[in-house]
């Protein structure tokens, strides 16, 4: 098994819930349980922790943070604000092939075989591709990593709350007020894209969990 797929693989365990979350994490269980050695393990929960999918425990260890309402809060309200800042900075670099790059991508989000964590990581490459035109890489790299700790609830947001066709249908209304030049409106609908979902995401946890 390769890195990549190994931290995919990981990644989607801990989506699932097939890896306990609360649980500290032993290099052996893990080495046995995706049957490598531990030298890959060991690098990819050194990786795992940068991305803010485990959290230190004890002396040296790791463990899977539970998900609460206040943290998915923070995260979109945070994007909100950055990302329509970028889409901002981008809008007057936005080329025809950007926006053809953009809607390729959109289209194979539309896919049904498509694992969690791979339409996780094609939804960033949707919102990046148009970010990048803006040349912040500083401002990029945060809204990234923001990218990177939402992914962990995507068990909710694309099993539950079904917000998948919602998700679509809003990515080709913003392709096409960028087509048309409308700033104001594809700001404006990025902006609502991020916080309806966000939203909707805190009033479940909050009604799920105790936290």
């Amino acid at each position: 098994m390769s890195e990549i797929s190994l931290l995919d693989q990981i990644k989607t365990d801990i989506v699932s819930g097939s890896l306990e979350r609360g649980r500290p994490l032993r290099q052996l269980e893990l080495s046995e349980r995706y049957g490598v050695s531990r030298i890959p393990i060991r690098d990819a929960i050194s990786i795992l922790r940068n991305q803010g999918w485990l959290v230190p425990h004890g002396k040296a260890g790791s463990m899977i943070p539970e998900l609460c309402w206040h943290e998915a809060e923070d995260l979109y309200q945070m994007r909100s604000i950055l990302e329509s800042r970028l889409l901002e900075f981008a809008f007057d670099r936005l080329t025809f092939e950007t926006l053809g790059r953009a809607r390729d991508i959109n289209h194979q989000l539309n896919s049904d075989t498509l694992s969690l964590i791979e339409r996780g990581q094609l939804n960033w490459e949707f919102h990046a591709t148009l970010y990048q035109a803006a040349n912040r890489p500083t401002l990029f790299n945060v809204v990234s990593g923001l990218n990177e700790q939402v992914r962990r609830y995507l068990g909710f947001q694309y099993g539950p709350l079904k917000y998948k066709d919602v998700s679509q249908t809003e990515h080709d209304t913003l392709l096409r007020f960028l087509e048309q030049k409308d700033k104001q409106g594809a700001t404006e609908l990025l902006k609502h894209h991020i916080e309806a979902a966000g939203t909707q995401l805190v009033r479940y946890l909050k009604s799920t969990t105790n936290n």
